[in-house]
C-alpha cells in the first residue's frame, strides 16, 4: 500500500466512482480499478462494492479512507510547519490571563518574546479565569495563562509553574512582632480576599474552613498590588501568591508569614485551544517563556518566618 492508493481511495470516495476519481486525478478509468484490485489482493479484502454502476466502501475500505484523512492532513501540517519556520513570524498574537499573571509574568515573558520576533503585535487581555478561558476557547486569544485546573475538552493544558501562597500582614499589625503565632490567631482578622469563584480564593476558602477560621471579608479584588495596598494601610490580611511579594523590601511596611502545613500552592498553566498542529505563536511564546521561568520567584526567601497550622 503507498500514498497513491490512499489518494485513489479518497478521491472514489469523495466522486462516488471510478470513473470520476480518473477525472478528478488526470489517470484512467482503467488506472484506478488496476489500483484498487492490487490493493484489494494485498489486504486479503475487498475495500469497494460494485453495485451496479454504484460503489460502496466496505468496512476495510472505510478504516483506508480514515486513514488516508489522517496521513494527508498529516503531510499538509508538516509542509506548513517547515514552510512557517523558514519565514519571520508575523502578524499579532493575543495572550490572557490572570490580575497575578499581567502583573508578574507577562511583562518579563513579552520582553523576552519580542526580541526574538520583532514583527509580532502582540495584545493583551487581564481578566478572571473564566473570561481568559472563554477567549481562548473561543479563538479570541491564542494563549492564555490561568490558574489550574481547567476542566475544558476543547482546550489543551501545559503545566507552567507551582507557586507558593503567603499571609501577609501590614508592619503595625500585632502579628508581625509575635515570635510565636498559630491559625488561632487568624479567627478574628478581617481579610482582603480574590474575588468569590477563582480558585485561588477557593484555596484560601479550602484553608479557612480546615482551620475554622470564618474571615471578616472586607474587601475582594483580583489585584494582589491593591490587595497589598489596602493591607499596607490597615485595612486588613491578605493570602497572597509569592510572586506579588517578591520585590517588597525588606524592612518594609509588609511583612509576609509562610503558612507552615497548609497545602496553599497556587499551580498555573498555558491554556491554548485544542487544534491539529500547535500554532506556530504559541510555540514562540512557550518558548520564551521557558527563557524567563528560571526568573520568576515562585517561594519565599530563606528566613521567611512560619505560621503553624493546627496538627
Amino acid at each position: 500500500m503507498d500514498l497513491r492508493q490512499l489518494e485513489i481511495i479518497q478521491a472514489i470516495a469523495e466522486t462516488g466512482s471510478f470513473t470520476g476519481a480518473g477525472a478528478k486525478l488526470h489517470v484512467s478509468q482503467s488506472a484506478i480499478s488496476r489500483q484498487i484490485l492490487l490493493l484489494e489482493q494485498e489486504l486479503g479484502e475487498g475495500v469497494f462494492l460494485r453495485v451496479g454502476r454504484r460503489i460502496r466502501i466496505t468496512p476495510a475500505g472505510e478504516a483506508l479512507l480514515q486513514l488516508a484523512h489522517r496521513v494527508f492532513q498529516d503531510v499538509k501540517d508538516t509542509v506548513a510547519l517547515i514552510t512557517d519556520t523558514q519565514q519571520p513570524l508575523l502578524g499579532t498574537v493575543h495572550l490572557a490571563g490572570g490580575m497575578t499573571a499581567a502583573l508578574y509574568v507577562f511583562p518579563d515573558l513579552l520582553r523576552e518574546f519580542r526580541a526574538a520576533h520583532p514583527g509580532v503585535e502582540v495584545r493583551v487581555t487581564a481578566g478572571n479565569d473564566e473570561l481568559c478561558a472563554r477567549l481562548v476557547r473561543n479563538g479570541s486569544a491564542d494563549l492564555g495563562l490561568l490558574t489550574l485546573p481547567v476542566d475544558d475538552p476543547g482546550l489543551v493544558t501545559v503545566p507552567a509553574f507551582e507557586e507558593e501562597m503567603l499571609l501577609v500582614v501590614a508592619r503595625t499589625h500585632p502579628l508581625a512582632r509575635k515570635r510565636r503565632a498559630g491559625a488561632a490567631d487568624l479567627r478574628r482578622e478581617p481579610f482582603i480576599v480574590y474575588d468569590a469563584g477563582s480558585h485561588v480564593r477557593r484555596l484560601t476558602d479550602e484553608f479557612f474552613g480546615r482551620e475554622q477560621i470564618e474571615p471578616q471579608v472586607v474587601m475582594q479584588t483580583e489585584n494582589a498590588e491593591v490587595g497589598k495596598a489596602m493591607v499596607r494601610n490597615g485595612l486588613g490580611l491578605a493570602i497572597l501568591p509569592c510572586q506579588a511579594l517578591a520585590s517588597e523590601p525588606r524592612g518594609g511596611p509588609l511583612v509576609c508569614l509562610r503558612i507552615h502545613g497548609a497545602d496553599l500552592v497556587r499551580r498555573a498553566g498555558w491554556v491554548y485551544a485544542k487544534a491539529s498542529r500547535v500554532p506556530r505563536e504559541v510555540q514562540a511564546l512557550l518558548a520564551a517563556f521557558d527563557k524567563v521561568k528560571p526568573r520568576l520567584r515562585l517561594a519565599p526567601p530563606a528566613g521567611v518566618r512560619a505560621l503553624k497550622t493546627a496538627e
